[in-house]
C-alpha cells in the first residue's frame, strides 16, 4: 500500500469516528402568522337590545326604569298600546350589543355577537334577543342582530342556599348578526401593502423585508419591501401586479421570528413563564420562609358554689413560629433548561420563585425583561 492510499484509508476512518452536530434550528413562522394587514383590520359594532323569555329572572322595572321604557316603545312600534298598564313580570332584560366586524365583510353575512345585561337581571339564559341594530363609530347601522342567547353559566338557588358556576348574566349569540352594510374598502386601489407585526420586532421585521425582497426580486425584478420601524413592513406594489395575488404570496413566506428574552409573572394565579432566551448570571440565592402560627384556646373559669361570683372567661394565646429553608444555592443559567432546573433544586413553591426572580431582577443577573401582570 502506498502513502497515498494510507492517507485516504486514514481519513475515511476518522470519518467514520466523527459526530454529527445538528445546527440549531430556528424558530420559523408564515408572515401570516405574525403580521396583519393594515388595510385588513377589524371594526367593532354596539347596539342596544332587549331580551325576552327570561323565566323571572329578567330586569325589576323599579331597579330597571330603562327596560320598561324600552319595550314599551318595542311595542308601540309594533303597533300595540300600552298606555294605563303596568307589568309586573321579570322575563324581559335590557343587554348592550357588541360584535367585531371582520374585513372586507359583505352584506349577507353573519356574524357572532355578545350581550350583556345593563339592569339587575339575574339570569340570560333562555332568552331570545329581539332584532336590535349595531352601529360603528360613524354612528351607521352595519348589521342586525337576532336570535336564542347562549349562556354558559348557570344558577341554582333554594331556600337558604345558592349556588352560581360561571357569569350567567353575559351571553353569546353564535351567527346571530347579519350584514347589512359593506365596509367602505377600497383595497385594489391602493399603492402598498402595510403589514403590522403583531409582537414589535426590529429584527423580525428586517428579516420580513429581506424574504419580501427576495420573492419580489425574482418574480418582478427589483425589492419592494422596506422595514419602516418595528412594528411595520410596507411593500410597494409593483405596477404589473395584481394586489390580491400579491398579498396571497408574500402572506405564505416563512421568515424566522425573533423576539426579546422575557419572564411573564403573574401574581394572583401564581403562573411563571420563562422565555427561551432568558439568561441568569452566576448569583447566590438564599431562601427561607417563616411560620408563624397563633391558636387561641380561652379558659372558662366557674364562680364557687353559693359565693354569688360570676363566670368569667380567661383568654389563653400560644404563638409558634417556624423558620424553614434557608439554604444558599447557586443559580447559573446559560440556556432555559439549566435556570428551570436550578429553581427547582431550590425547593420552593410558584411564590417563592417568584420572589427569588424578583430578587435576582433587582441585583442586575437576570438578563430579560421581567413582566409583572
Amino acid at each position: 500500500m502506498n502513502i497515498v492510499s494510507r492517507i485516504l484509508a486514514a481519513l475515511a476512518a476518522l470519518s467514520m469516528c466523527m459526530t454529527t452536530v445538528t445546527p440549531a434550528v430556528a424558530m420559523s413562522s408564515r408572515i401570516k402568522d405574525i403580521a396583519s394587514l393594515q388595510a385588513g383590520r377589524d371594526n367593532q359594532l354596539i347596539g342596544y337590545g332587549l331580551i325576552v323569555g327570561l323565566q323571572g329572572t329578567g330586569d325589576g322595572f323599579r331597579a330597571s326604569p330603562f327596560t320598561e321604557q324600552s319595550m314599551r316603545a318595542m311595542l308601540q312600534n309594533l303597533g300595540i298600546s300600552t298606555q294605563g298598564g303596568e307589568s309586573n313580570a321579570k322575563n324581559t332584560a335590557a343587554v348592550m350589543v357588541t360584535a367585531n366586524l371582520p374585513p372586507f365583510a359583505s352584506p349577507g353575512s353573519r356574524i357572532d355577537v355578545n350581550v350583556s345585561s345593563l339592569g339587575d337581571a339575574s339570569s340570560l339564559r333562555g332568552g331570545t334577543l329581539v332584532m336590535t341594530s349595531l352601529s360603528g363609530a360613524d354612528g351607521q347601522i352595519y348589521a342586525v342582530a337576532q336570535g336564542s342567547v347562549v349562556v354558559s353559566g348557570f344558577q341554582a338557588q333554594g331556600a337558604a342556599a345558592t349556588v352560581t358556576e360561571g357569569v350567567t348574566t353575559a351571553g353569546r349569540v353564535p351567527g346571530g348578526a347579519i350584514i347589512e352594510r359593506e365596509l367602505p374598502s377600497r383595497f385594489k386601489d391602493s399603492v402598498n401593502l402595510v403589514l403590522q407585526l403583531r409582537n414589535p420586532d426590529f429584527s423580525t421585521a428586517v428579516r420580513i423585508s429581506d424574504v419580501v425582497n427576495g420573492y419580489a426580486s425574482s418574480r418582478f425584478g427589483g425589492p419592494v419591501a422596506e422595514a419602516k420601524d418595528a412594528q411595520e413592513v410596507i411593500v410597494q406594489k409593483p405596477r404589473e401586479a395584481d394586489l390580491t395575488r400579491l398579498m396571497a404570496d408574500i402572506e405564505n413566506l416563512v421568515v424566522e421570528t425573533d423576539t426579546p428574552a422575557k419572564v411573564v409573572v403573574n401574581e394572583r394565579t401564581g403562573t411563571i413563564v420563562i422565555g427561551a432566551d432568558v439568561r441568569v448570571s452566576p448569583v447566590a440565592v438564599s431562601y427561607g420562609t417563616l411560620t408563624v402560627q397563633v391558636t387561641e384556646t380561652p379558659q372558662v373559669i366557674q364562680p364557687e358554689p353559693f359565693s354569688k361570683g360570676q363566670t368569667a372567661i380567661q383568654p389563653q394565646t400560644d404563638i409558634a413560629a417556624q423558620k424553614s429553608g434557608g439554604r444558599v444555592a447557586m443559580l447559573d443559567g446559560p440556556d432555559l433548561r439549566t435556570l428551570v432546573a436550578g429553581l427547582n433544586n431550590i425547593g420552593v413553591k410558584p411564590d417563592g420563585i417568584i420572589a427569588i426572580l424578583q430578587g435576582i431582577k433587582s441585583a442586575g443577573a437576570l438578563q430579560a425583561e421581567l413582566v409583572l401582570q
